[in-house]
């Protein structure tokens, strides 16, 4: 059992972490402005629960695998830029929305989930939550950080999204919403920062 000190400790970072920008909810707020929220809650539900997933699978093994293979440190550093890279492209090139709707299609929940592997911002989360929080990494504090996470994560990536919403609205001409798109891609490449200097 996580001692009460800890558990709130837990609360604090899982909140902090969640609700500042980075790759996840730097993509919500594009697709809350692109698509709006309701089209955009399976995007939400699939870093929720593809998080948490992630949390519990890194707990049980994953930070073994990479203390064995350094490697593959590099190989997730290279993972995670160049998806993130092809995903800014799409983001500043997203065609402007006809008769109110925008073209193409908002991330999945699939998607979403899967791209928890190759967010680097994701894995300093859930690399932290487990060293920091579980303490002798036992299933039940595991189990203990991931239920936390999941349950503070879905709130605190829906403000983005409702952000993106709220901006569709000053964004009625193509043109600031094509500048909108080219900004959240330009920013989305900026948050790849920490992954290339983190040794």
């Amino acid at each position: 059992m996580i001692p009460f000190e800890l558990l709130t400790a837990l609360m604090g970072f899982a909140l902090v972490s969640s609700i500042t920008p980075g790759p996840n909810n730097l993509m919500l707020m594009a697709s809350g402005a692109n698509f709006g929220f309701m089209r955009s809650i399976p995007h939400m539900l699939g870093i929720g629960v593809g998080f948490t997933v992630m949390i519990v699978l890194v707990g049980l093994g994953l930070i073994g695998l990479f203390d064995a293979f350094p490697v593959s440190y590099i190989i997730l550093k290279v993972c995670s830029v160049a998806y993130l890279l092809w995903l800014a492209w799409k983001i500043a090139n997203a065609a402007p929305p006809q008769k109110g709707e925008a073209s193409g299609d908002p991330m999945t929940f699939i998607q979403a989930a899967l791209f928890q592997w190759v967010n680097p911002k994701a894995w300093s989360m859930a690399l932290t939550a487990i060293t920091a929080y579980a303490p002798g990494q036992t299933v039940q504090a595991i189990l203990i950080v991931a239920a936390v996470f999941g349950a503070i994560n879905l709130p605190s990536v829906s403000v983005w999204t409702l952000m993106g919403q709220q901006i569709r609205r000053l964004l009625n001409k193509p043109v600031w919403l094509r500048a909108f798109n080219i900004c959240m891609a330009i920013l989305l490449v900026a948050s790849a920062a920490p992954v290339l200097l983190m040794k």
